[in-house]
Order: C-alpha cells, then structure tokens, then sequence
C-alpha cells in the first residue's frame, strides 16, 4: 500500500459515503483508478465493509457497559461456548481476549440497567465463570471508529517505504 492508498482509507473512514469522484479529486487521481483502488483494498480486507454509525442515544441505547470477566476454566470447549454465547447477544458491541488479571472485556450497549441485568443473567447462566466486574461509562469523552493511519505503514509515491 502506498500513499494514496493512506488517502484513501482516511478519507472512507471519516465518509464513506464520497462518491468514488469525490474521493478520486482528493487523492488526486481520476475515477477509474481510485475505483480500483478501493475495489484492491476491499479484496484485500484492509476495507472489511461500509457502515452507517448511529447515535446510540437516539435510537434509545443509554448506557455503555465494560464488563471484565475472568474465565476459571481456559479450555478450548469453554472459549467455544463463550464466543457463542456472546455472538449470539446483540447487546455485545466488541469482545476482546486481554493478557494480564482480566481474560475478557466486552463493550455492551444497552437501555438501561435491567436489559443490562437480563443480559448479566444470560451471560452467566451461558458459562461457568470465575468473576464478572462490570464497569458503567457516565459519559463519553472521545468515540472514534477510524484507526490511526501512521506513514511509516505506507510507501511513499516513489515505492520507498514511509517515514515515522
């Protein structure tokens, strides 16, 4: 991936709505290759798909849950019937494998606290647990969906890898 692909990416992550001319001006290409471009870093999964990000205040969703579980069993049987009991939940936004005192953190949204407490229920009614801490965010500081896009990752114009 080089620079433009850098552009690219940036500019989707922040709209993903460009149109592909929108998006061609700004990298400073003309559409046909800016389209190939965007259709590469699909094929290739760098782009994984396009999505609509909604407030979640709006749509009712009013509190956002870090619940840190420690597993007590490390089993492959038991990993398979915790991923499919949180797959199965709407309400778990990301699930994360941690190192250090927490095995998982999972980011769940939900109403309020008696759908979170119906979702506890389930959650240990699913699999044996060592302990579940659950941590209530009071408000959001910063939310962003678009990764840092560092240009040492990229090669510049001129095929040489980036700098930093």
């Amino acid at each position: 991936m080089d620079e433009i692909d850098r552009k690219i990416i940036g500019l989707l992550q922040n709209d993903a709505t460009l149109s592909v001319a929108q998006l061609a001006d700004k990298v400073g290409l003309s559409p046909t290759p800016c389209w190939k471009r965007v259709q590469k870093l699909e094929t290739n999964g760098v782009i994984t798909r396009r999505v609509a990000l909604v407030d979640p205040e709006k749509i009712g969703v009013g509190l956002i849950v870090y619940v840190a579980i420690e597993a007590g069993d490390h089993t492959p049987e038991w990993l398979a019937r915790f991923t499919a009991a949180i797959a199965a939940m709407p309400e778990v936004m990301e699930a994360h494998r941690m190192a250090g005192e927490v095995d998982y953190m999972l980011r769940v949204a939900v109403t309020g606290m008696s759908e979170f407490d119906a979702l506890y229920k389930r959650l240990i009614a699913a699999v044996p647990m060592r302990n579940v801490t659950s941590r209530f965010a009071m408000e959001g500081l910063k939310y962003t969906t678009a990764y840092p896009l560092h240009r040492g990752r990229f090669r510049d114009r001129s095929g040489r890898e980036g700098e930093g």
